[in-house]
């Protein structure tokens, strides 16, 4: 299966499967949000009750539930947090000590009034607010925005602000089975899974969706996000609803994953980064968060259960290529820190810093560039599906996905046997990430030079070798070309077993591929993890920063070829 469909005219924009805003299902969503909050309030409530079906159990789960709340106000308050926030935990907590004076009955309708406001207030937290004005003008600022800094840019005069010489398709690069998510968004709905790496993730996701002619999805964004009331705005607008990483007790969580598992039952497509933060590596994620990755099974199996001819749920696995991520410095350093705790001495100031903007603007003035790699359709079992939304099995066989909810011939929820599909999803996530990871010529030449600088000092671990002076970080260039094109070669073989994708700028004279390599590896920071010295031998100013770049091709086994 060709997993790259690169489109013939990369300039032409999809024509919309969904042209009016008001059909779409984040439309519908927000049009009905009271109605929607209350929903997910009781479904959440009778979920909870199941969890904690004694009386006991559940308000020392509130007990445990104010103690976190009020530590959080105290310990890590954002200006995101409802203005209230003090004075109604305060409540609340004030109401659970009465608990104990009550009769049982009395008690009993009390703890479930204080379960009640708890659920709803997280649900309202919760909601997005997706209004069809607001997303057009978000929309239209952000595309004017972006296209007025490209065409600036790069053709280096002020009046090219106001020109389209130039594309965000010239920059960003869409390849993959772009077809196949058009045709399974008709059909039913879709769950975009993508890697993360940046900040920057978010805005380019909803750019490419609206690129491809889909409608807009919802999609999680970090409360801090919203810290920014303009950000918020867009953020609101662009269908974003909220997750507060903070809030790790029972309530909130369960509010959350059934704010997303009744989204995907009304038909709202739907994205979320299973890997739950940023890769702190830059390794491709292994590890997946399955709490929201369980709401899209859960969803599956009510929409089987319902009346009427019920809609497919489809996984769509995304990669998000990048020659140079932001956040990077910051980002090893924490990694190393908590991997090496006593083992890792961080030198202080050894990054410069600079804001948003101005990465921007570097970012558009610089040939490198971005591409974003659409993976091939799933069921939730992680099953293929073909362009009409039909199950495969390893034959190409067509199945029934509502058989893995069947027993004894009727379909029932068993939350192991569903645990367990959820494990087996994200491990086929996880395989098609590394299947449709798109190399470029920087990740290799990162790659190839900090696994022969550890090949050169095989006693020495991680830690050791992060701390070698300057002066024993030299490669002989002709003996970097020799490994790099050994390894090149490589790549190539995997492809053609489907085992990995590679960019275009990759091939040709490996001289040229190198050089391409060297000119956009980690290309925005202060300190560049490779380049060439003047006796044109390859050397690095951030051996750590070169750790972060050559995590993107750890997992494929290709150190056994240097």
């Amino acid at each position: 299966m060709e997993i790259l469909e690169e489109k013939k005219n990369k300039n032409k924009p999809y024509k919309p499967i969904l042209e009016d805003i008001p059909d779409w299902p984040v439309y519908q969503l927000s049009k009905n949000r009271t109605e929607f909050i209350q929903e997910v309030t009781n479904q959440t409530i009778e979920r909870i009750k199941a969890l904690r079906p004694q009386r006991k159990q559940l308000t020392d789960d509130l007990e445990a539930t104010v103690y976190r709340e009020q530590n959080r106000i105290k310990r890590n308050k954002w200006r995101a947090d409802p203005a209230d926030d003090s004075r109604f935990w305060s409540g609340i907590k004030g109401e659970l000590v009465e608990l104990g004076n009550k009769s049982q009955e009395e008690a009993d309708k009390a703890t479930d009034s204080i379960l009640e406001r708890i659920v709803h207030r997280y649900a309202s937290e919760i909601a997005g607010n997706f209004k069809q004005t607001s997303y057009r003008f978000a929309r239209s600022v952000i595309k004017f925005g972006f296209l007025r800094l490209l065409n600036g840019t790069r053709i280096k005069k002020f009046g090219a602000f106001f020109r389209n010489r130039y594309t965000l398709r010239d920059k960003i690069q869409i390849v993959g089975k772009v077809k196949m998510i058009r045709s399974l968004a008709r059909q039913g709905t879709v769950v975009m899974v993508p890697t993360h790496f940046s900040n920057l993730d978010s805005i380019l996701i909803g750019w490419v969706i609206h690129s491809m002619g889909l409608p807009a999805f919802i999609y999680g964004a970090g409360l801090n996000l919203f810290n920014i009331k303009i950000i918020a705005y867009f953020m609101n607008s662009l269908g974003a609803y909220k997750v507060d990483r903070r809030k790790k007790n029972l309530p909130y969580l369960e509010t959350l994953k059934m704010y997303s598992n009744l989204a995907i039952q009304k038909g709202a497509h739907s994205l979320f980064f299973p890997g739950g933060t940023r890769s702190r590596s830059g390794k491709i994620e292994k590890q997946l968060k399955l709490g929201l990755l369980s709401t899209a099974i859960e969803a599956q199996r009510s929409l089987y259960m319902a009346e009427g001819e019920p809609k497919k749920v489809f996984i769509v696995p995304v990669t998000l290529n990048y020659h140079c991520v932001l956040e990077a410095p910051e980002m090893i350093e924490d990694y190393l820190q908590v991997k090496g705790q006593d083992r890792y001495f961080p030198e202080q100031d050894k990054y410069g810093s600079f804001g948003l903007i101005k990465f921007l603007f570097k970012f558009f003035s610089n040939p490198s560039s971005i591409s974003v790699s659409i993976g091939p359709g799933l069921d939730v079992m992680g099953n293929y599906v073909d362009e009409k939304g039909n199950s495969l099995d390893n034959t190409g066989r067509i199945i029934d996905t509502r058989d893995y909810f069947v027993s004894n011939g009727d379909i029932s929820i068993d939350r192991q046997r569903e645990d367990e599909y959820t494990r087996m999803l994200s491990q086929r996530i996880v395989t098609e990430y590394h299947k449709i990871n798109r190399v470029f010529a920087s990740h290799l030449v990162a790659f190839v030079a900090f696994q022969m600088w550890q090949k050169k000092h095989p006693k020495l671990d991680l830690f050791s070798l992060l701390r070698l002076p300057e002066e024993e970080l030299e490669l002989d260039y002709q003996e970097f070309k020799t490994v790099f094109k050994k390894l090149r070669k490589q790549i190539y073989l995997m492809k053609e077993n489907g085992k990995i994708h590679y960019a275009t700028h990759l091939k040709g004279k490996s001289d040229g591929a190198i050089q391409r390599g060297l000119d956009n590896v980690g290309v925005f920071h202060l300190n560049r993890p490779l380049i060439k010295n003047r006796k044109g031998n390859i050397i690095t100013k951030d051996l750590s920063l070169l750790y972060y770049y050559q995590n993107r091709l750890v997992g494929y086994d290709l150190e056994q070829f240097i």
